[in-house]
Parts: structure tokens; C-alpha cells; sequence
């Protein structure tokens, strides 16, 4: 991951069994305005949306869709806007900006704050390829997850996520000028990039 991306995966025992920590900020609602520098990989980091060529990103046919779709996110989620994004071989980077007027850091006040659409609702809204909706951050990175693996079951595209996503948030300019640019220079620090795995047997 990257070295703006500080939430960490953690493993505790649970039964004599591993098991894998929450990585969201404890305390913190997601549902808050905010800018939010995003990770989602593929599963074991398969390179899946394509390949980089002369330092530039190739999309696959999947890698196409995945670069639709995240696009598309306002579209389901009006509360939200986009700023630099990348889609790599195996992971998709990009900043996400909540306009939602939550101002409470308070986890208990988060559940009367976002509003939820149910299944049934849901069901009904055919012409939407995201999952079910609500105005926090988990909701819309698992709606694009949804409708890519839809997408891909749909064409007999084998292909699976990584569980949960990656999230850093921004705190000020300086940084936020800091991750637009380590998105956009991406491609071409392929070759060093930590998610490559080629790198694993340098």
C-alpha cells in the first residue's frame, strides 16, 4: 500500500484462530464531509484490470468497467464528488469528497444520521448497478465492489475482491496535494510499486 495509506490491517487470535482487525478509524463517522484517499484491491492482488505499458495504465475489459463504474459514483450517491483517481493492474486508487452536512464524530449518532435504502427498495431500482445505499463511505465503496463483481458474473469474467478497502483521511492541503500527485504518478512507479507482485520475488 501506499505510504499515505496508514490504516494497517492488524491480526489477533480469536479461538486459537486468526482473524483480521477492523481498519477504519475507531470513533470516527464515516458519513462526515470530508476528503478520503481510497484503496480497493483485487483478491491476492491478481491483475485483473490489465497491465501497464511504457508507464501507462491498459485496461482490460474489466479494468474499463472498474473505471466506469467509479466514475459513476456521484451518480448513485449524489452526496458525494471525485477527485484524482487511478485504476491499476490490481488496485484501484482514488480520493473521495462527502459533501454530507454531518458534523458529529460520534459512532452513535452516525445510526440516526445516514439514511439506508432496503433490499426491497433496492430490488425494485433495476436500473441500478450499485448495491444498497447510504450516505457513508462503506456504503459506497461496497456498491462499487457489488457492481463490478455483477458485472463480471453477468459476462463470465472469473474474477473476486479483496475483502474491505484501504481509507486515509485527508487532513489538510499539503497532503492532499501530496496524494494527488502519488496517484498520478502511479503508472509509472509501477515497477517499484509495493502491490506489484513481481516486486515479491526481486
Amino acid at each position: 500500500m501506499s505510504k499515505h495509506t496508514t490504516s494497517i490491517i492488524k491480526q489477533t487470535k480469536f479461538k486459537n484462530k486468526y482473524r483480521t482487525t477492523s481498519i477504519r478509524l475507531k470513533n470516527w463517522n464515516y458519513a462526515t464531509r470530508g476528503y478520503y484517499f481510497i484503496t480497493i484491491c483485487t483478491k491476492n492482488r491478481k491483475c485483473y484490470f490489465g497491465n501497464i505499458l511504457d508507464k501507462k495504465m491498459q485496461l482490460s475489459k474489466i479494468g474499463k468497467i472498474a473505471n466506469a463504474y467509479w466514475q459513476e459514483i456521484p451518480e448513485h450517491f449524489p452526496f458525494t464528488t471525485l477527485d484524482k483517481f487511478i485504476v491499476m493492474p490490481n488496485h484501484i486508487h482514488g480520493i473521495v469528497i462527502i459533501n454530507n452536512n454531518v458534523e458529529t464524530q460520534n459512532l452513535a449518532n452516525n445510526v440516526n444520521n445516514v439514511e439506508t435504502q432496503n433490499l426491497a427498495s433496492l430490488r425494485q431500482n433495476k436500473g441500478n448497478k450499485f448495491g444498497p445505499q447510504s450516505q457513508n463511505l462503506a456504503s459506497i465503496i461496497r456498491g462499487l465492489k457489488i457492481g463490478v463483481k455483477k458485472w463480471a458474473t453477468i459476462n463470465n469474467i472469473p474474477f473476486q475482491w479483496q475483502p474491505r478497502f484501504y481509507d486515509h483521511i485527508v487532513r489538510n492541503e499539503r497532503s492532499l496535494h501530496q496524494i494527488r500527485q502519488y496517484i498520478v504518478d502511479n503508472p509509472s512507479n509501477w515497477e517499484n510499486d509495493r502491490d506489484n507482485l513481481e516486486n515479491l520475488y526481486i
